[in-house]
């Protein structure tokens, strides 16, 4: 299985009047590295967590799909919103889309899951013969940017933002002693919303 990120996050879940305030920085200098910080530290709880934080578009690629029942495929990076598209190099090599009409998602479980009305299609014996692209990430409250990000859970935000405190005040050398520290209070926060998928 591969994963390829078709549109990445349009915000993200601490905002930079978030992070200066639970950093104490009341200046300007260090915005531009505050904010690439943020953005790491989310894709760094979001590899940690095998989950998408903020609405992302994503393509799973695999070589084919189940033949014996229940034939449900699994769909990382919960929570799962929807389907879009499912793709798959039929027996003669063309491309075909499988009509959303055969298949159900459910969006419910996490992860995600889809699965045939009746059996899937017989798709060509190739690797990454099957693309599923779906979008995952916690529904944003409104379309306000303000509100993308009002449905991630609190404790994932507070790792976050020790995960950035500790790159923000670690920049040149960190100690074996914070090496130890920063990511057990980051554990304690983030391992109940942990998601075993079978990806790093």
């Amino acid at each position: 299985m591969a994963l390829r990120l078709i549109t990445d996050a349009a915000v993200e879940p601490i905002t930079l009047e978030e992070a200066k305030a639970h950093l104490r920085v009341d200046h300007t200098d260090d915005d531009e590295w505050i904010a690439r910080f943020i953005r790491a530290s989310r894709r760094n709880a979001e590899r940690f967590l095998s989950r998408a934080l903020i609405t992302q578009t994503w393509e799973m690629v695999i070589d084919s799909l189940p033949d014996v029942a229940p034939y449900a495929v699994k769909i990382p990076y919960p929570p799962l919103q929807s389907v879009v598209s499912i793709k798959y190099d039929g027996e003669d090599g063309v491309e075909v889309e499988y009509g959303v009409d055969s298949y159900d998602v459910d969006t419910v479980s996490e992860p995600g899951w889809v699965v045939p009305a009746t059996t899937w299609p017989t798709t060509i014996e190739a690797i990454n013969a099957v693309r599923i692209r779906f979008i995952a990430g916690y529904a944003p409250g409104t379309d306000s940017p303000v509100d993308l990000a009002a449905n991630v859970p609190e404790d994932i935000k507070g790792g976050i933002l020790l995960h950035l405190a500790h790159m923000y005040q670690n920049r040149e050398t960190v100690s074996e002693k914070t090496l130890i520290i920063a990511p057990q209070a980051y554990e304690w926060l983030m391992r109940p919303y942990r998601i075993d998928i079978g990806m790093a």
